[in-house]
């Protein structure tokens, strides 16, 4: 028999006119009219095909057929209203396991160093943590957040912005006394850079810098292409050249010694984003992973 949205409908009035004893009182509990049960339990017994209930002036009973019926289907209802209980529960109180997707530049500066703080607040939760360059098919893979870095991708996902860090630009010192210090923006094209590439295009991103409303585009030049964060420190902390690291992940890194350049051109803001499948209830744990790195985030 196909599954009939209707037949659960009608179980749960039968399981309210047995436990009434009467479609009157039945009536009164669900808010329906004594007719409306009545129709409910009739369309009921005819979807099964047996007489359900022993209908009287006196009393409502479960007929024999109706009473193998209901010791079927009454743990089934006790279960569905646990779920039901257990759902609006979780969706007070976060719990369970909450699988995130982040790309690299996230897990380093907001899951790694936050997540034993995060974990210690609630102690319900646990955490699955995938990091992939790829914000892929969160509804299909399971996953119930996603924090992705640089502007938000088509997507029919809720999106939405946790921080702008501002963009800035380093050397070593060993490098900037070798072949100087950049003066202004133009002066950068005339020096080694650590590119890094966009995962969207696989090219470099472009090399911007802002001053209050003015924005300079400068095309630089390098022979060091690495999609890695500690990589790309770890060249330019060796000497090789110039490199544009985000101000977020530059505070995590004291153990480099990494002088700023053109520090008045820096006002650019690169920002990162929360994508969550859900349009309309927003789970627990995911509103408190969200509301965890906005706190996090300074």
């Amino acid at each position: 028999m196909a599954f009939d949205a209707r037949v659960l409908s009608g179980i749960g009035v039968l399981a309210a006119v047995v436990e009434a004893r009467s479609f009157a009182r039945a009536a009164t509990a669900l808010g329906l009219t004594q007719s409306g049960v009545s129709r409910a339990v009739a369309r009921l017994e005819e979807r099964v095909g047996a007489r359900l209930l022993q209908r009287s002036s006196r009393a409502v009973t479960l007929t024999d057929e109706g009473r193998r019926f209901y010791e079927r289907v009454a743990p089934l209802l006790a279960g569905i209203e646990d779920a039901a209980g257990e759902a609006h529960e979780t969706s007070r109180k976060p719990k369970g396991k909450l699988r995130i997707c982040v790309d690299a530049l996230v897990g380093r500066v907001l899951i790694g160093p936050h997540a034993a703080a995060f974990l210690a607040a609630y102690p319900d939760l646990s955490l699955d943590v995938v990091v992939r360059p790829h914000l892929g098919d969160l509804v299909a893979e399971g996953f119930d957040v996603a924090i992705r870095s640089g502007e938000p991708q088509p997507s029919a996902l809720i999106v939405r912005k946790i921080l702008e860090t501002r963009v800035l630009t380093c050397a070593s010192r060993a490098y900037l006394e070798r072949r100087g210090r950049p003066a202004r923006p133009r002066d950068v094209a005339q020096h080694e850079c650590i590119l890094f590439p966009d995962p969207g295009t696989g090219r470099p991103y472009e090399w911007v810098f802002q001053r209050g409303a003015e924005t300079v585009s400068v095309e630089v030049g390098g022979r060091l292409v690495v999609n890695d964060g500690a990589t790309a420190f770890a060249a330019c902390a060796a000497g090789h050249g110039l490199i544009q690291p985000l101000e977020i992940e530059l505070r995590l890194r004291s153990d480099l010694d990494l002088v700023q350049v053109l520090s008045d051109w820096s006002d650019e803001r690169f920002p990162l984003y929360a994508y969550h499948p859900s349009r309309r209830l927003v789970t627990a744990k995911v509103r408190a992973f969200i509301d965890f790195v906005l706190a996090a985030r300074d």
